[in-house]
């Protein structure tokens, strides 16, 4: 049988996870948009393991260069071995968590995205099991708009045919087809392993049975074959391991990011897998765009509006501030005071920050109402009068000589902040304050990375090669530290004489800053900020 020739149509790389699969893949957004360009390759999706973190960076990084962002997000999905599959009224046995990839199609997909994504983390599926989703969340109407490449090695479906289940088989692809009906791909991947080869065959044909079509993808962890080696000694620092051990999980090198003749030669006995990523990419036509700051309502039911509102509670906190402290506030002063409060709060309520005022305002109050210390101010904050007689802030503004216009002014472009300080002890109890008031699914804690940045990636690097501690605490003290402006390995590899001529001397000094070099600036863990609160986040535009 004469296949068709493939060079003419550019293979879509549809499984590809970057940094932010934390220490799982090594292939930066930059590596991609590089790629992709240098093998003109006109969409790529991001498919990171169960979050969200990378799709704006990688949205904006590929859109510049006119290339299309395909967003998705490859899920682990809650089964359970031999008994069943976790199906609606089924009594299952050992909780097992597969991939189970989804892609956007358009905004109905990406708010049901974001709601899967948003019932995987509840803390009560958190608590005692890793993030997850399961067969019960997902329905026909509740994955509208979602696209599923359903196979591969690491999904449901290869285990229930190792498992030779047949019946289990037929009654998990009967589920997800009522799901997404006319939306699901039977994934084959080709990346030289023993098990792939095994379940190929058993992919097909139940893709032919069911009239799944087939697609190819090459579940991308490093920029290419040369960046093997420095994947491999990350995974050793993901699982604590060493690069000598030969009894640990190891990655096959063809996990790079493959040109479009590599795809074809790789799958020219397949056509229809590789000709379909570019059906795929066709059907998926939305990416998140950047949109307009949206502000919480204070007052919910409409009682009264936030301009009202802040104009009245204002007067009264200048009022009370002047009865406080009779003596140091005698009405001579009064008319300044007046003046400049009308004045910020006209640029406020013009600016169209009422409410913002009003709800730190609301949540610092209670702090004080139940005697959890708050800081007196600090940063521009301290220099906005309304923020003073709110009690956001206890530093008088023109007593001290402060400008509200270094924290406020109709040019300014970013957003302003107050720096807030709770009790650390205490803090938690506010939060919740701001979350029941509030609403749970209106407020979020900001999220912050742990990087592996030049010291602490030759100490890593270092441990799973095996080195002598000495040597490699010797080499990081020759790093600069500097916490406020951080030193590249690069950099102070260019500074550090030492540095270069023990590279020259030693080939495992040289080994471990080529792998520290590729690693440098990977994400190694992600947590919440210490108290940093987003209230009514604007979750998609249609």
């Amino acid at each position: 049988m004469r296949h068709p020739d493939l060079s003419s149509q550019p293979f879509i790389h549809l499984r590809v996870r970057t940094p932010y699969s934390l220490l799982h893949s090594a292939c930066r957004i930059e590596h991609i948009k590089q790629r992709a360009l240098t093998f003109r390759m006109p969409a790529c999706a991001i498919t990171d393991m169960h979050n969200l973190f990378g799709i704006m960076e990688f949205t904006k990084e590929l859109v510049r260069e006119g290339i299309q962002p395909l967003i998705g997000c490859d899920f682990r999905i809650k089964t359970f071995l031999s008994q069943g599959m976790g199906l609606p009224g089924s009594q299952g046995g050992e909780a097992v968590y597969d991939s189970f990839l989804c892609l956007v199609q358009n905004p109905i997909g990406y708010k049901n995205l974001l709601r899967l994504m948003a019932l995987s983390y509840e803390p009560e599926r958190c608590a005692k099991q890793t993030a997850h989703i399961t067969l019960e969340d997902l329905t026909s109407e509740g994955c509208e708009g979602l696209l599923v490449l359903l196979g591969g090695t690491e999904g449901a479906l290869a285990r229930l045919i190792e498992d030779k289940n047949e019946t289990a088989i037929q009654d998990y692809l009967k589920k997800i087809q009522s799901c997404f009906p006319n939306r699901l791909y039977m994934e084959i991947s080709r990346l030289g392993y023993e098990r792939e080869r095994v379940l190929e065959p058993e992919f097909i044909r139940l893709a032919y049975e069911h009239s799944i079509p087939l697609v190819a993808t090459n579940n991308v962890l490093f920029r290419d074959v040369k960046a093997h080696k420095a994947h491999d000694v990350l995974q050793c620092i993901a699982q604590g391991q060493y690069v000598s051990q030969e009894d640990r999980k190891k990655y096959s090198p063809e996990h790079g990011f493959k040109s479009s003749q590599e795809m074809a030669a790789l799958f020219a006995d397949i056509p229809e897998a590789y000709l379909n990523t570019t059906l795929v990419a066709k059907r998926c036509a939305f990416y998140p765009q950047d949109i307009k700051t949206h502000f919480p309502t204070f007052n919910a039911d409409g009682s009264a509006s936030e301009e009202g509102t802040l104009r009245e509670l204002a007067a009264a906190g200048l009022k009370k501030r002047f009865q406080t402290r009779q003596e140091a506030y005698p009405s001579s002063c009064h008319a300044e005071y007046i003046k400049r409060l009308e004045y910020e709060l006209d640029v406020i309520v013009n600016m169209g920050y009422s409410s913002y005022f009003l709800i730190v305002a609301d949540f610092i109050q209670w702090a004080k109402n139940n005697n959890i210390p708050v800081g007196p101010g600090r940063g521009s904050g301290a220099g906005s009068l309304v923020a003073w007689v709110l009690t956001i802030t206890d530093v008088d503004p023109i007593h001290q000589g402060l400008f509200f216009e270094r924290f406020l002014n109709p040019e300014r472009v970013s957003m302003p902040d107050f720096d807030i300080d709770f009790c650390q002890e205490r803090r938690e109890e506010v939060i919740s304050y701001v979350q029941e008031k509030y609403g749970k699914d209106r407020v979020a804690q900001i999220i912050t990375f742990g990087k592996l940045q030049a010291r602490a990636v030759i100490r890593d690097v270092g441990r799973v090669l095996g080195m002598p501690y000495s040597q490699v605490d010797k080499i990081s003290k020759l790093i600069p530290q500097n916490p406020a402006n951080p030193v590249s390995l690069k950099e102070a590899i260019a500074q550090e004489k030492e540095l270069q001529e023990m590279r020259g001397q030693d080939p495992g000094v040289a080994r471990l800053l080529e792998f520290a070099l590729e690693l440098e600036g990977l994400y190694r863990h992600a947590s919440t900020h210490a108290a940093g609160v987003v209230i009514e986040i604007v979750l998609y535009k249609s």
